[in-house]
């Protein structure tokens, strides 16, 4: 028996649904699965499909403002996104658009999909002096991350990702769903399938577990100095 296994992806997760009625399937995507047409229901997929819902693209605002406590006088932020995965990107910059006034900050966007153009991109955007980088939740761009350490480092910009294993490479913060645990769900209702669970009896699963995660090394390398009571609150703290 074969089941198809999508964590973290979603083009990867609508390219199989519209490949396949019969394999079962089990992803993992950003945003809401109903709203995607991946599934009818959280409580009752139907069909040959189910998985996990990663929040990715719900707490783009939280970690905006948690960007701006970490950088209090910053004003100008860029953003960067993926017009390869248009679902996100436009989730990312609906939500980032909502929330930014509120907190005094100017958006300025920027689109990469590919290495090359996550290059140019960096170009641009220190050409606009902006005071930090939001980068989109994006599998490309998590497949990324010694690319965007290396950047940020050299051109002196804090970032804040999804992903926390970016910010281990040393982006300066990430704040998400705990990829590792989003995986092991995955596993779990893939080893289910295959021993003879139906993906329509599984009910998709929502994300419980976020991580806020700073890297004080490479804050002190940008020569920031992190609020107290914004390490307090921290998950991690690389040291």
């Amino acid at each position: 028996m074969a089941v198809i296994a999508t964590p973290g992806n979603t083009p990867a997760s609508l390219a199989a649904k519209a490949a396949t009625a019969t394999i079962p399937i089990v992803f993992g995507v950003a945003e809401d699965p109903v709203t995607l047409g991946l599934v009818s229901s959280l409580a009752r997929p139907g069909g040959n499909i189910t998985g996990i819902n990663l929040f990715a693209s719900e707490i783009d605002d939280k970690r905006l403002g948690l960007m701006h406590e970490l950088l209090p006088k910053a004003d100008r932020f860029a953003v960067l996104i993926n017009p390869a995965n248009p679902t996100t990107a436009e989730a990312t910059s609906k939500a980032l658009k909502r929330a930014a006034p509120g907190l005094g900050i100017k958006l300025v966007f920027f689109n990469a999909t590919t290495s090359a153009e996550i290059d140019a991109a960096f170009s641009a955007i220190a050409a606009q002096r902006v005071d930090a980088l939001f980068i989109a939740p994006d599998a490309f761009f998590g497949s990324r991350a010694t690319q965007f350490v290396t950047l940020t480092a050299r051109n002196r910009i804090a970032a804040s990702c999804f992903p926390s294993e970016m910010v281990t490479a040393g982006l300066l913060m990430s704040y998400g769903t705990s990829i590792g645990d989003v995986f092991r769900q995955v596993g779990v209702y893939t080893g289910s399938i295959l021993k003879g669970a139906k993906p329509a009896d599984l009910p998709v699963l929502q994300s419980t577990k976020f991580e806020f995660i700073i890297n004080l090394q490479t804050a002190r390398s940008l020569g920031l100095d992190i609020p107290p009571t914004l390490l307090a609150r921290a998950d991690e703290v690389i040291e």
